[in-house]
Protein backbone atom coordinates (compact mmCIF):
# COMPACT_ATOMS: atom_id res chain seq x y z
CA UNK A 1 0.00 0.00 0.00
CA UNK A 2 1.31 3.41 -0.64
CA UNK A 3 2.17 5.98 2.53
CA UNK A 4 -0.21 8.23 3.31
CA UNK A 5 -0.04 11.61 3.23
CA UNK A 6 1.12 13.59 5.96
CA UNK A 7 -0.99 16.84 5.84
CA UNK A 8 -4.87 17.18 6.09
CA UNK A 9 -7.03 14.32 4.87
CA UNK A 10 -7.89 17.15 1.64
CA UNK A 11 -4.47 18.18 0.85
CA UNK A 12 -3.50 15.24 -1.52
CA UNK A 13 -5.68 13.82 -3.77
CA UNK A 14 -5.33 9.95 -2.88
CA UNK A 15 -5.55 11.12 1.34
CA UNK A 16 -9.17 13.27 0.08
CA UNK A 17 -10.36 10.05 -1.46
CA UNK A 18 -9.67 7.81 1.29
CA UNK A 19 -10.74 10.10 3.97
CA UNK A 20 -13.37 12.11 1.91
CA UNK A 21 -16.68 11.07 4.19
CA UNK A 22 -17.52 11.37 7.58
CA UNK A 23 -19.33 8.67 9.48
CA UNK A 24 -22.67 9.61 11.86
CA UNK A 25 -19.94 9.30 14.72
CA UNK A 26 -17.32 11.78 13.14
CA UNK A 27 -15.15 9.27 11.80
CA UNK A 28 -13.19 9.89 7.97
CA UNK A 29 -14.98 6.84 6.04
CA UNK A 30 -13.20 6.00 2.36
CA UNK A 31 -15.34 6.49 -0.79
CA UNK A 32 -15.17 3.27 -1.67
CA UNK A 33 -15.76 3.26 -5.36
CA UNK A 34 -13.16 5.37 -6.15
CA UNK A 35 -10.53 2.70 -5.21
CA UNK A 36 -9.74 -0.91 -5.44
CA UNK A 37 -9.21 -3.23 -2.43
CA UNK A 38 -5.54 -3.11 -2.59
CA UNK A 39 -6.45 1.25 -2.09
CA UNK A 40 -7.98 0.17 1.22
CA UNK A 41 -5.63 0.87 4.62
CA UNK A 42 -4.74 -2.89 5.14
CA UNK A 43 -5.23 -4.76 9.23
CA UNK A 44 -4.50 -7.60 10.52
CA UNK A 45 -6.76 -9.19 13.53
CA UNK A 46 -5.11 -11.78 15.68
CA UNK A 47 -7.29 -13.16 17.87
CA UNK A 48 -7.55 -17.08 19.25
CA UNK A 49 -11.33 -17.51 18.01
CA UNK A 50 -13.45 -16.07 15.51
CA UNK A 51 -16.92 -16.52 14.69
CA UNK A 52 -19.20 -17.97 14.22
CA UNK A 53 -17.76 -19.11 18.13
CA UNK A 54 -20.23 -17.53 20.20
CA UNK A 55 -17.79 -16.30 22.89
CA UNK A 56 -18.45 -13.38 23.97
CA UNK A 57 -14.93 -11.84 22.73
CA UNK A 58 -14.78 -13.73 19.88
CA UNK A 59 -17.92 -11.97 18.82
CA UNK A 60 -16.50 -8.85 19.82
CA UNK A 61 -13.32 -8.96 17.82
CA UNK A 62 -15.70 -10.62 14.76
CA UNK A 63 -17.37 -7.37 15.27
CA UNK A 64 -15.26 -4.70 15.46
CA UNK A 65 -12.93 -6.19 12.27
CA UNK A 66 -16.78 -6.04 10.29
CA UNK A 67 -17.11 -3.00 11.21
CA UNK A 68 -13.86 -1.66 10.22
CA UNK A 69 -14.81 -3.49 6.91
CA UNK A 70 -17.44 -1.26 6.91
CA UNK A 71 -16.02 1.87 7.42
CA UNK A 72 -13.17 0.96 4.63
CA UNK A 73 -10.98 -0.80 5.81
CA UNK A 74 -9.50 -4.34 4.20
CA UNK A 75 -9.40 -6.73 7.12
CA UNK A 76 -7.46 -10.13 8.01
CA UNK A 77 -8.20 -12.43 10.86
CA UNK A 78 -5.97 -15.31 11.65
CA UNK A 79 -7.74 -17.11 14.54
CA UNK A 80 -7.08 -20.54 15.59
CA UNK A 81 -9.67 -23.44 13.64
CA UNK A 82 -10.95 -24.84 16.90
CA UNK A 83 -14.07 -24.04 18.78
CA UNK A 84 -13.85 -22.38 21.89
CA UNK A 85 -15.78 -24.87 24.32
CA UNK A 86 -15.37 -28.12 22.22
CA UNK A 87 -12.08 -28.39 20.68
CA UNK A 88 -13.38 -31.42 18.35
CA UNK A 89 -15.35 -28.75 16.52
CA UNK A 90 -12.84 -27.11 13.31
CA UNK A 91 -13.41 -24.54 11.21
CA UNK A 92 -12.54 -24.56 7.85
CA UNK A 93 -9.19 -22.63 6.54
CA UNK A 94 -10.37 -19.66 4.75
CA UNK A 95 -13.52 -17.98 4.71
CA UNK A 96 -15.36 -14.71 4.74
CA UNK A 97 -17.60 -13.28 7.49
CA UNK A 98 -19.13 -9.99 6.50
CA UNK A 99 -16.47 -8.91 4.70
CA UNK A 100 -13.60 -10.41 6.82
CA UNK A 101 -11.56 -12.76 5.03
CA UNK A 102 -10.57 -15.41 7.68
CA UNK A 103 -7.74 -17.61 7.40
CA UNK A 104 -7.76 -20.10 10.25
CA UNK A 105 -4.54 -21.43 11.66
CA UNK A 106 -4.52 -24.88 12.30
CA UNK A 107 -4.12 -25.67 16.46
CA UNK A 108 -3.80 -29.39 18.28
CA UNK A 109 -6.81 -29.81 19.66
CA UNK A 110 -5.64 -29.08 23.79
CA UNK A 111 -8.62 -27.99 25.98
CA UNK A 112 -9.29 -24.31 27.08
CA UNK A 113 -10.85 -25.69 30.20
CA UNK A 114 -7.19 -27.07 31.82
CA UNK A 115 -4.70 -25.05 32.98
CA UNK A 116 -2.30 -27.31 30.58
CA UNK A 117 -4.27 -26.61 27.57
CA UNK A 118 -4.68 -23.04 28.01
CA UNK A 119 -0.88 -22.63 28.53
CA UNK A 120 0.22 -25.08 25.46
CA UNK A 121 -2.86 -22.96 23.30
CA UNK A 122 -1.28 -20.21 24.18
CA UNK A 123 2.61 -21.21 23.11
CA UNK A 124 1.23 -22.37 20.03
CA UNK A 125 -0.95 -19.53 19.10
CA UNK A 126 2.10 -16.80 19.81
CA UNK A 127 4.52 -19.19 17.74
CA UNK A 128 2.33 -19.46 14.57
CA UNK A 129 1.10 -15.73 14.75
CA UNK A 130 4.70 -14.78 15.40
CA UNK A 131 6.01 -16.87 12.03
CA UNK A 132 3.51 -14.96 10.11
CA UNK A 133 5.69 -11.63 10.47
CA UNK A 134 8.56 -13.83 8.45
CA UNK A 135 6.48 -14.23 5.28
CA UNK A 136 7.35 -11.05 2.82
CA UNK A 137 4.17 -11.44 1.66
CA UNK A 138 2.31 -9.95 4.93
CA UNK A 139 2.64 -6.07 4.98
CA UNK A 140 -0.65 -4.85 6.56
CA UNK A 141 -0.83 -1.15 8.08
CA UNK A 142 -2.02 -2.11 11.21
CA UNK A 143 -1.79 -5.31 13.78
CA UNK A 144 -4.56 -5.56 16.24
CA UNK A 145 -3.92 -7.75 18.63
CA UNK A 146 -6.14 -9.18 21.79
CA UNK A 147 -5.75 -10.78 24.85
CA UNK A 148 -6.65 -14.61 24.03
CA UNK A 149 -4.41 -16.42 24.59
CA UNK A 150 -2.74 -15.11 27.50
CA UNK A 151 0.25 -12.87 26.83
CA UNK A 152 -0.96 -12.95 23.27
CA UNK A 153 0.90 -9.61 23.18
CA UNK A 154 4.45 -10.86 23.41
CA UNK A 155 3.56 -11.21 19.35
CA UNK A 156 4.61 -7.31 19.22
CA UNK A 157 7.93 -7.82 19.65
CA UNK A 158 8.30 -10.06 16.56
CA UNK A 159 6.39 -7.98 14.58
CA UNK A 160 7.82 -5.13 15.32
CA UNK A 161 11.17 -6.29 14.62
CA UNK A 162 10.23 -7.55 11.27
CA UNK A 163 7.14 -5.46 10.27
CA UNK A 164 8.77 -2.09 11.72
CA UNK A 165 5.98 -0.22 9.13
CA UNK A 166 2.99 -1.37 10.79
CA UNK A 167 1.42 0.19 13.26
CA UNK A 168 0.58 -2.36 16.62
CA UNK A 169 -2.84 -1.87 18.23
CA UNK A 170 -3.15 -3.88 21.44
CA UNK A 171 -6.71 -4.36 22.79
CA UNK A 172 -6.18 -5.31 26.29
CA UNK A 173 -9.64 -7.31 27.55
CA UNK A 174 -7.46 -8.58 30.94
CA UNK A 175 -4.27 -8.15 32.05
CA UNK A 176 -1.34 -10.89 32.70
CA UNK A 177 -0.15 -11.68 35.13
CA UNK A 178 -2.41 -9.63 37.15
CA UNK A 179 -5.16 -12.06 36.40
CA UNK A 180 -2.81 -14.62 37.56
CA UNK A 181 -1.81 -13.53 40.56
CA UNK A 182 -5.34 -12.24 41.15
CA UNK A 183 -6.35 -15.68 40.93
CA UNK A 184 -4.07 -17.00 43.61
CA UNK A 185 -1.97 -19.50 40.72
CA UNK A 186 1.33 -16.38 41.39
CA UNK A 187 3.08 -15.21 43.73
CA UNK A 188 2.95 -11.13 43.64
CA UNK A 189 6.59 -10.95 44.71
CA UNK A 190 7.68 -14.41 42.87
CA UNK A 191 10.08 -14.64 40.09
CA UNK A 192 7.24 -15.93 37.45
CA UNK A 193 5.57 -12.85 37.86
CA UNK A 194 8.39 -10.56 37.83
CA UNK A 195 9.56 -12.31 34.41
CA UNK A 196 6.16 -12.04 33.19
CA UNK A 197 5.94 -8.57 34.04
CA UNK A 198 9.21 -7.99 32.24
CA UNK A 199 8.17 -9.59 29.09
CA UNK A 200 4.69 -7.61 29.19
CA UNK A 201 6.51 -4.56 29.71
CA UNK A 202 8.80 -5.36 26.51
CA UNK A 203 5.77 -6.00 24.43
CA UNK A 204 3.84 -2.95 25.59
CA UNK A 205 6.34 -1.12 24.83
CA UNK A 206 6.32 -2.55 21.05
CA UNK A 207 2.96 -1.37 20.59
CA UNK A 208 1.46 1.78 19.24
CA UNK A 209 -1.74 1.94 20.49
CA UNK A 210 -2.82 -0.06 23.83
CA UNK A 211 -6.49 0.18 23.95
CA UNK A 212 -7.98 -0.51 27.46
CA UNK A 213 -11.31 -1.18 28.79
CA UNK A 214 -11.65 1.34 31.69
CA UNK A 215 -9.86 3.50 33.67
CA UNK A 216 -8.81 1.30 36.03
CA UNK A 217 -7.32 -0.90 33.52
CA UNK A 218 -5.47 2.33 32.58
CA UNK A 219 -4.38 2.56 36.26
CA UNK A 220 -3.03 -1.02 36.18
CA UNK A 221 -0.75 -0.50 32.86
CA UNK A 222 0.24 3.13 34.26
CA UNK A 223 3.85 1.09 35.97
CA UNK A 224 4.76 -0.29 32.43
CA UNK A 225 5.71 3.26 31.32
CA UNK A 226 5.00 2.77 27.55
CA UNK A 227 5.21 5.44 25.28
CA UNK A 228 2.20 3.87 23.16
CA UNK A 229 -0.67 6.12 22.40
CA UNK A 230 -3.76 5.19 25.41
CA UNK A 231 -7.08 5.11 24.64
CA UNK A 232 -10.37 3.41 26.70
CA UNK A 233 -12.86 1.70 24.10
CA UNK A 234 -15.16 -0.81 25.65
CA UNK A 235 -16.78 -3.49 24.47
CA UNK A 236 -20.36 -3.24 23.78
CA UNK A 237 -23.36 -5.39 24.40
CA UNK A 238 -24.05 -8.38 21.73
CA UNK A 239 -27.47 -7.30 21.49
CA UNK A 240 -28.44 -4.21 21.22
CA UNK A 241 -31.89 -2.75 21.77
CA UNK A 242 -33.48 0.25 19.95
CA UNK A 243 -35.47 1.31 22.82
CA UNK A 244 -35.90 0.36 25.96
CA UNK A 245 -36.81 -3.62 26.43
CA UNK A 246 -40.34 -4.11 28.01
CA UNK A 247 -40.56 -5.73 30.40
CA UNK A 248 -40.98 -9.68 30.27
CA UNK A 249 -44.16 -10.29 32.37
CA UNK A 250 -44.09 -14.22 31.44
CA UNK A 251 -40.59 -14.47 32.51
CA UNK A 252 -41.13 -11.71 35.20
CA UNK A 253 -43.94 -13.88 37.03
CA UNK A 254 -41.96 -17.01 36.68
CA UNK A 255 -38.59 -15.99 38.18
CA UNK A 256 -40.22 -13.59 40.56
CA UNK A 257 -43.57 -14.14 41.34
CA UNK A 258 -45.50 -10.90 41.86
CA UNK A 259 -42.79 -8.65 43.98
CA UNK A 260 -42.93 -5.21 42.76
CA UNK A 261 -39.21 -4.24 42.65
CA UNK A 262 -37.08 -7.43 41.11
CA UNK A 263 -32.77 -7.30 41.24
CA UNK A 264 -31.31 -9.83 39.31
CA UNK A 265 -27.45 -11.43 38.88
CA UNK A 266 -27.40 -13.42 35.71
CA UNK A 267 -24.04 -14.97 34.41
CA UNK A 268 -20.98 -16.88 35.92
CA UNK A 269 -20.26 -16.57 39.40
CA UNK A 270 -16.58 -17.22 39.64
CA UNK A 271 -13.38 -16.56 41.19
CA UNK A 272 -13.47 -12.88 40.39
CA UNK A 273 -17.03 -12.29 41.32
CA UNK A 274 -18.77 -11.90 45.04
CA UNK A 275 -22.39 -11.63 46.03
CA UNK A 276 -21.95 -10.78 50.16
CA UNK A 277 -22.51 -8.24 49.34
CA UNK A 278 -25.86 -8.33 47.90
CA UNK A 279 -27.03 -11.46 50.52
CA UNK A 280 -26.62 -8.53 53.28
CA UNK A 281 -28.67 -6.25 50.88
CA UNK A 282 -31.22 -8.70 50.64
CA UNK A 283 -31.49 -9.16 54.54
CA UNK A 284 -31.83 -5.02 54.85
CA UNK A 285 -35.36 -5.51 52.72
CA UNK A 286 -36.53 -8.14 54.05
CA UNK A 287 -39.77 -6.24 54.96
CA UNK A 288 -40.02 -4.81 51.81
CA UNK A 289 -41.93 -6.05 48.48
CA UNK A 290 -38.21 -6.45 46.81
CA UNK A 291 -37.14 -9.61 45.58
CA UNK A 292 -33.33 -10.79 44.46
CA UNK A 293 -32.46 -13.72 41.85
CA UNK A 294 -29.64 -15.46 40.87
CA UNK A 295 -29.71 -17.22 37.60
CA UNK A 296 -26.42 -18.74 38.07
CA UNK A 297 -24.96 -22.35 36.39
CA UNK A 298 -25.56 -25.28 38.89
CA UNK A 299 -22.10 -25.87 38.61
CA UNK A 300 -21.17 -22.62 40.71
CA UNK A 301 -24.29 -22.64 43.10
CA UNK A 302 -23.29 -24.52 45.49
CA UNK A 303 -21.37 -22.32 47.68
CA UNK A 304 -23.99 -19.48 47.36
CA UNK A 305 -26.87 -22.12 48.19
CA UNK A 306 -24.75 -23.19 51.32
CA UNK A 307 -24.49 -19.56 52.28
CA UNK A 308 -28.17 -18.38 52.46
CA UNK A 309 -30.47 -18.55 55.61
CA UNK A 310 -33.84 -19.89 55.93
CA UNK A 311 -34.90 -16.29 56.54
CA UNK A 312 -33.87 -14.87 53.43
CA UNK A 313 -37.30 -15.36 51.87
CA UNK A 314 -36.56 -12.86 49.22
CA UNK A 315 -34.03 -14.74 47.47
CA UNK A 316 -34.43 -16.75 44.40
CA UNK A 317 -31.74 -19.15 42.77
CA UNK A 318 -32.91 -20.18 39.32
CA UNK A 319 -31.36 -22.20 36.58
CA UNK A 320 -29.31 -20.47 34.17
CA UNK A 321 -31.05 -20.60 30.84
CA UNK A 322 -29.53 -21.07 27.39
CA UNK A 323 -28.37 -18.46 24.60
CA UNK A 324 -31.32 -18.41 23.17
CA UNK A 325 -33.36 -17.77 26.01
CA UNK A 326 -30.78 -15.28 28.02
CA UNK A 327 -32.42 -11.68 26.08
CA UNK A 328 -36.00 -13.29 27.80
CA UNK A 329 -34.57 -13.98 31.29
CA UNK A 330 -32.78 -10.32 31.16
CA UNK A 331 -35.94 -8.83 30.56
CA UNK A 332 -37.22 -9.65 33.68
CA UNK A 333 -35.68 -7.73 36.47
CA UNK A 334 -35.99 -3.79 36.96
CA UNK A 335 -32.59 -3.79 38.19
CA UNK A 336 -29.19 -6.25 37.10
CA UNK A 337 -26.63 -6.64 39.70
CA UNK A 338 -22.72 -6.48 38.43
CA UNK A 339 -20.25 -8.04 40.79
CA UNK A 340 -16.35 -7.79 40.88
CA UNK A 341 -13.97 -8.38 43.78
CA UNK A 342 -11.75 -5.37 44.38
CA UNK A 343 -8.76 -7.00 43.81
CA UNK A 344 -9.78 -8.04 40.57
CA UNK A 345 -10.53 -4.43 39.65
CA UNK A 346 -8.60 -3.39 36.58
CA UNK A 347 -8.12 -6.83 35.60
CA UNK A 348 -11.25 -7.94 33.94
CA UNK A 349 -14.62 -6.10 33.14
CA UNK A 350 -18.12 -7.79 33.59
CA UNK A 351 -19.33 -7.76 30.39
CA UNK A 352 -23.11 -7.79 31.74
CA UNK A 353 -22.61 -4.03 32.61
CA UNK A 354 -23.07 -2.77 28.87
CA UNK A 355 -26.04 -5.66 28.33
CA UNK A 356 -28.04 -4.22 31.23
CA UNK A 357 -27.49 -0.71 29.33
CA UNK A 358 -28.36 -1.53 26.26
CA UNK A 359 -32.03 -2.72 27.22
CA UNK A 360 -32.46 0.34 29.67
CA UNK A 361 -31.80 -1.39 33.36
CA UNK A 362 -30.00 0.32 35.77
CA UNK A 363 -27.05 -1.86 37.53
CA UNK A 364 -26.46 -2.29 40.96
CA UNK A 365 -22.45 -2.67 41.38
CA UNK A 366 -20.93 -4.75 44.24
CA UNK A 367 -17.43 -3.81 44.12
CA UNK A 368 -14.72 -1.24 43.95
CA UNK A 369 -15.56 2.47 44.14
CA UNK A 370 -12.50 3.13 42.19
CA UNK A 371 -13.66 0.76 39.36
CA UNK A 372 -14.59 1.97 36.06
CA UNK A 373 -17.81 0.49 36.58
CA UNK A 374 -18.37 2.72 39.65
CA UNK A 375 -16.99 6.04 38.05
CA UNK A 376 -19.72 5.48 35.44
CA UNK A 377 -22.43 5.15 37.35
CA UNK A 378 -21.75 7.39 40.03
CA UNK A 379 -21.25 10.10 36.33
CA UNK A 380 -23.92 9.39 34.25
CA UNK A 381 -26.35 8.52 37.36
CA UNK A 382 -27.14 4.70 35.93
CA UNK A 383 -27.77 2.86 39.14
CA UNK A 384 -25.96 2.33 42.61
CA UNK A 385 -22.41 1.50 44.13
CA UNK A 386 -22.50 -1.08 46.88
CA UNK A 387 -20.06 -0.98 49.82
CA UNK A 388 -20.18 -1.75 53.37
CA UNK A 389 -21.27 1.90 54.03
CA UNK A 390 -23.93 2.05 51.35
CA UNK A 391 -26.28 -0.33 52.09
CA UNK A 392 -28.48 1.43 54.29
CA UNK A 393 -29.15 4.62 51.98
CA UNK A 394 -29.23 1.81 49.29
CA UNK A 395 -31.86 -0.29 50.90
CA UNK A 396 -33.83 3.02 51.19
CA UNK A 397 -33.55 3.84 48.15
CA UNK A 398 -34.94 0.59 47.11
CA UNK A 399 -37.87 0.79 49.44
CA UNK A 400 -38.72 3.83 47.88
CA UNK A 401 -38.72 3.02 44.13
CA UNK A 402 -40.53 -0.58 44.49
CA UNK A 403 -43.75 1.61 44.76
CA UNK A 404 -42.69 4.04 42.75
CA UNK A 405 -42.51 2.80 38.57
CA UNK A 406 -42.41 6.56 37.11
CA UNK A 407 -38.95 7.30 38.38
CA UNK A 408 -37.82 3.56 37.37
CA UNK A 409 -39.01 4.01 34.16
CA UNK A 410 -36.92 7.37 33.95
CA UNK A 411 -34.24 5.47 34.64
CA UNK A 412 -34.61 2.79 31.96
CA UNK A 413 -34.72 5.56 29.75
CA UNK A 414 -32.17 7.34 30.74
CA UNK A 415 -29.82 4.06 31.18
CA UNK A 416 -30.44 3.59 27.26
CA UNK A 417 -29.50 6.66 26.03
CA UNK A 418 -26.46 6.41 27.55
CA UNK A 419 -25.83 3.69 26.27
CA UNK A 420 -26.61 4.44 22.80
CA UNK A 421 -24.27 8.01 23.72
CA UNK A 422 -21.24 6.55 24.99
CA UNK A 423 -20.88 2.43 24.93
CA UNK A 424 -22.63 1.49 22.01
CA UNK A 425 -21.03 -0.16 18.89
CA UNK A 426 -21.57 1.87 16.37
CA UNK A 427 -20.43 4.47 18.76
CA UNK A 428 -17.18 2.46 19.81
CA UNK A 429 -16.03 1.09 16.34
CA UNK A 430 -15.88 5.23 14.88
CA UNK A 431 -13.84 5.51 17.35
CA UNK A 432 -11.52 2.14 16.66
CA UNK A 433 -11.40 3.43 13.11
CA UNK A 434 -10.38 7.28 14.16
CA UNK A 435 -7.66 5.93 16.43
CA UNK A 436 -6.55 3.39 13.80
CA UNK A 437 -6.45 6.04 11.06
CA UNK A 438 -4.40 8.66 13.36
CA UNK A 439 -1.97 6.01 13.83
CA UNK A 440 -1.42 6.04 9.57
CA UNK A 441 -2.02 9.96 9.09
CA UNK A 442 1.75 10.76 9.22
CA UNK A 443 3.96 9.50 6.75
CA UNK A 444 6.90 10.08 9.56
CA UNK A 445 6.26 8.04 12.95
CA UNK A 446 8.22 8.66 16.11
CA UNK A 447 10.39 5.40 15.06
CA UNK A 448 10.97 7.51 11.92
CA UNK A 449 10.68 4.49 9.54
CA UNK A 450 7.69 5.54 7.45
CA UNK A 451 8.86 6.60 3.65
CA UNK A 452 6.92 10.07 3.18
CA UNK A 453 4.36 11.27 0.26
CA UNK A 454 6.27 11.10 -3.67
Amino acid sequence: MPPLHAGTPGSCPRCHALFGKSSPGGAQIPVLASFEVHDLPKAVVLYHFFPPDEVVSAVLFGELAAGLVSRGWDVTAFPCNRDFRNPAISYPPRGKWNGVDVRRLWRPGFAQSTGNGRILNALWMIARWSLLAFDPRMRPDVLILGTDPILSVAVALVWRRLKPRTRIAHWCFDLYPEAAIADGILKADGRAAAFLRALARRAYASCDLIVDIGSCMRARLEPYQTDAHKETLVPWALEESSAVTPIHEAEREAVFGTTALALMYSGSLGRAHSFEGILQLARELRQHDVRIAFSVAEKTVSVLRNTLLPEDTNVALVPAVPASEIAQRLSAPDICIVTLKEEWAGIVLPSKFFGALSMGRPVLFCGSPESAIAQWIEEYKIGWVLTSDSIGKIAEEMARLNGNRRDLEDMFRRCHRVYTEHFSKAVTVDRWDRELRKLLEFCESKRGLSEGCQ
